[in-house]
């Protein structure tokens, strides 16, 4: 088995590797995924040292727990992040694999938002269940805030907040059931709202921090280090314009729908000086967040054997430190963000 390097989560005692494996292909994103490759993805991942493994409820309802359970039971040493926030309730009417959320998946449930006191132990309780473990290291509080909840936001965040929930995480916390508690989520300031009403440990941060996108150095990541509150980052490839670049043809994918143009014309600029210096794009894009010191890890989503070889390849690759330096004399970075080899 190979094995990668770990990084510490906040000063929980908890350490993952620094690169890790997003499950959210295992519920079938948008794609149905056989049992057999499903296993075949996560075994593969574990062979590689990828052996920190998130999920949530919400990937496939229930789906991608119940997978990521069955090949984790009884394998030692792998730390287990889901999520807490959507409860699943049944639904017979669900009878095929009908796209739903983005899933094609037949899990028979309906997703409820609860997060109150009560919900998030039920959440809690109900993951266990699918994923048939005795316990998780890391819930994360999956999509607070108004970019997925809009005019609802305040109604949920009161849930969290004066309805409990942040103070059930502490309970779970306290008590040893879990090693750590924070956020899941694609925005930047409900993280900063949620560290004023309690000490997170981690954030999982999906597309706010990559080589396109630097606006959490303004605020969220002097405020983790201040409170010592670690990043992993969910999403390096920005929906996958950092994964394809620009010149395959095809559509283009930026943040879940087709990139503006200014986004597209600073792929193009990253993917000059990549072709200069012979450096992968997708190799640059999880290189570059790894070289911040609040980063423990970066878990893109892998749906297959290939694309976990083709990651740790990536996650390997020699890139130069005139690279990085070109990036930022050319402005392609912010001056400000570490990049590899600055420490050096």
């Amino acid at each position: 088995m190979a094995t990668i390097p770990t990084r510490a989560i906040g000063t929980t005692g908890l350490a993952v590797p620094e690169l890790g494996f997003g499950a959210a292909s295992l519920g079938n994103l948008y794609q149905p995924v056989s049992d057999a490759d499903a296993r075949a993805t996560l075994d593969a991942a574990l062979d590689a040292g990828l052996r920190y493994i998130d999920t949530a409820p919400h990937y496939g309802r229930g789906l991608s727990e119940r997978r990521v359970g069955e090949a984790l039971r009884l394998v030692p040493d792998v730390v287990v992040s889901t999520k807490v926030g959507r409860l699943m309730d049944p639904d017979p009417s669900v009878t095929d694999d009908t796209e739903r959320d983005g899933f094609r998946s037949p899990m028979p449930f309906r997703m409820r938002y609860d997060y109150t006191h009560d919900g998030i132990l039920r959440s809690h309780e109900h993951s266990l269940q699918r994923l048939g473990l005795a316990h998780v290291d890391i819930l994360y509080v999956h999509d607070i805030g108004g970019l997925v909840h809009g005019a609802e936001a305040g109604r949920y965040w009161e849930q969290l907040t004066t309805g409990g929930g942040l103070r059930a995480l502490e309970r779970l916390r306290d008590e040893g059931t879990i090693r750590a508690f924070g956020l899941g989520v694609n925005e930047i300031a409900v993280c900063l709202d949620a560290m004023r009403e309690a000490r997170l440990d981690v954030i999982l941060l999906a597309g706010r921090y990559t080589l396109l996108e630097q606006h959490a150095l303004d605020a969220l990541l002097p405020a983790c280090a201040d409170a010592g509150t670690s990043i992993v980052v969910g999403g390096p490839y920005n929906s996958g314009i950092l994964a394809t670049g620009t010149k395959r043809g095809g559509p283009l994918h930026y943040d879940y729908g087709p990139p503006p143009e200014d986004i597209v014309a600073r792929v193009r600029g990253i993917e000059a000086v990549a072709d200069r210096h012979g450096v992968t794009l997708p190799a640059a894009a999880l290189q570059f967040v790894l070289a911040h010191p609040q980063v423990a890890s970066v878990i893109p989503g892998l749906g297959n054997p290939q694309r976990v070889a083709q990651t740790v390849d990536l996650y390997r690759e020699s890139v130069p430190a005139d690279f990085w330096a070109e990036l930022r004399r050319e402005r392609l970075v912010r001056e400000d963000a570490p990049l590899p080899g600055d420490a050096a």
